[in-house]
């Protein structure tokens, strides 16, 4: 497998793609965003990566979810993945976990070099802020992807300066009515736009997130940026 990641031993050198075959990195949320991080992560050398989703591919997803086709429906998204990225690296260690990430989960955080926040769940994103943050590794997380078009507008930021971000404003609100505020600093992509849905309203189904519109120029973006931030922390101190 050398050669398949000579372009990127090219860039970072040899100690930098060393670091990122010896990383560990945990991935929650494998949709939209999360399904683009995981195969540019894996793209670019990285290890060991444990993929956390609950869900299955629904007929709904294949507009902008990486494991979403015709043939997929119906299948765990992290199976469909984990098949996906092995055929791109076969000797990466790809875990793959049908869970979803609830307060109390035993992950075992403490373990991981790098920890990704993918998930739509205003309740388990709030309480896996708190202990990601709690945890040595590094913590990068995804704001809200739906109700964007434009994709110049995608930021980057320190939680407490994302604006114009409704998922964020409600994160923090939340965070700070409970008194329970992240144990250190973290990065977010987001985007300031906010457009309106102007098609039929969906029903997301029982314990899912509204059902915004959403565009895979958007999402995708959201998932590499989450992934370079990664790979950049992995291999900054090796540059």
């Amino acid at each position: 497998m050398n050669s398949a990641f000579s372009r990127v031993e090219r860039l970072l050198g040899t100690d930098g793609l060393a670091q990122l075959t010896r990383a560990r990195v945990i991935l929650f949320g494998v949709g939209g965003v999360g399904g683009w991080c995981a195969d540019a992560l894996v793209r670019s050398g990285i290890g060991h990566l444990t993929l956390v989703d609950p869900d299955c591919v629904d007929v709904t997803n294949i507009n902008r979810q990486l494991p979403a086709t015709t043939r997929t429906v119906g299948r765990p998204k992290v199976e469909v993945l984990r098949e996906r990225l092995l055929e791109i690296n076969p000797l990466c260690g790809v875990t793959a976990l049908q869970e979803r990430y609830t307060l109390g989960a035993d992950f075992q955080l403490a373990g991981y070099d790098v920890i990704i926040d993918a998930i739509d769940s205003l309740t388990d994103k709030a309480n896996l802020i708190l202990e990601a943050t709690a945890c040595p590794g590094a913590f990068f997380s995804s704001m809200g992807a739906a109700c964007k078009m434009d994709p110049t507008q995608v930021r980057v930021a320190e939680f407490f300066d994302v604006r114009g971000c409704p998922l964020g404003a409600a994160l923090r609100k939340r965070l700070r009515k409970n008194g329970t505020l992240p144990a250190k600093k973290f990065l977010c992509v987001y985007d300031e736009q906010v457009l309106p849905n102007l098609g039929p309203e969906l029903d997301p189904g029982p314990g899912k997130a509204v059902a915004n519109g959403t565009l895979a120029p958007i999402t995708g973006i959201f998932g590499f940026t989450l992934a370079g931030l990664a790979i950049e922390h992995i291999v900054g101190k090796s540059l």
